[in-house]
């Protein structure tokens, strides 16, 4: 199957301001694009482009005073499957995981193990390791924590969301990544497309997507404590640590959110 994806946003700056945009589809993906997934801005400004320490794609910008408008629209090639489910994946020790693995075992900005792990080895040290461990976290998120855009606020963190019980798809993330590391349970928070394909559609705006990964069975795989079903047609554009490794953009000076708009959307055939 054939994905549209694609965003447009607009930012007024009062003076001069550099940043930095992740809204680039991952390197992962490259090969199912149909048409590249360029970058293009109003005004025409230079844009520069890098590989951060994640290996996602990022662009340098320097906005110009007044409106700037950020917009790309490609098309992707999906296998039109759901998200991979693997029971049997089994956990790994942790002298025999990869090195690059380690690092998603750590406390990070958004995710404070350390405030977590005697909550977390409470509540999920009697689950079964792997697959259904990860499964049972996923299960507690969902349900622990209620879903709506209301309640988005950029600074909450996972320790925050398990107390306020509410948040956004990030929030989700956040904390069931925060409760995977406590259980030595590899995990990183992802950030991308995901439209409704294959469901109900949602009659809220289109928005990116938080999800996140782990590691198991020497492979990273898909989970999703917002939806806590396997989905179809997730396109990524980055993952890190936490969200703080892949905003949308960093802005190094004042600016204000104009117009904001993604679509992701199954290409009739």
């Amino acid at each position: 199957m054939k994905i549209r994806v694609g965003y447009e946003i607009i930012y007024k700056c009062p003076q001069p301001t550099p940043m930095i945009l992740t809204l680039s589809i991952h390197p992962s993906r490259a090969s199912d694009l149909v048409r590249p997934d360029t970058l293009r801005t109003r005004p025409s400004i230079p844009i520069r482009v890098y590989r951060d320490g994640f290996g996602n794609w990022c662009s340098r910008v320097v906005a110009p005073k007044g409106e700037v408008r950020f917009t790309a629209d490609t098309v992707v090639e999906d296998s039109g499957l759901p998200d991979a489910v693997e029971p049997s994946a089994r956990a790994h020790a942790i002298p025999d995981l990869p090195d690059e693995a380690i690092l998603f075992l750590l406390a990070s900005r958004y995710c404070e193990v350390d405030r977590l792990t005697e909550k977390a080895w409470s509540l999920f040290g009697k689950t079964p390791e792997g697959w259904a461990r990860v499964q049972a976290i996923c299960d507690f998120v969902h349900e622990h924590l209620t879903f709506g855009y209301e309640h988005a606020r950029p600074t909450r963190t996972a320790w925050e969301a398990f107390n306020e019980r509410k948040g956004v798809c990030r929030d989700f993330a956040h904390l069931a990544v925060t409760l995977c590391r406590c259980m030595n349970i590899p995990a990183r928070y992802c950030t991308g497309y995901l439209g409704d394909i294959g469901v109900p559609p949602d009659p809220h705006p289109m928005d990116f997507s938080g999800w996140f990964e782990v590691y198991l069975g020497d492979h990273w795989y898909t989970f999703d404590a917002r939806h806590n079903t396997p989905r179809i047609g997730r396109v990524l554009i980055g993952f890190g640590r936490d969200a703080a490794d892949v905003p949308i953009s960093t802005t190094f000076g004042p600016n204000e959110l104009k117009r904001f708009r993604v679509w992701t959307d199954e290409v009739a055939a």
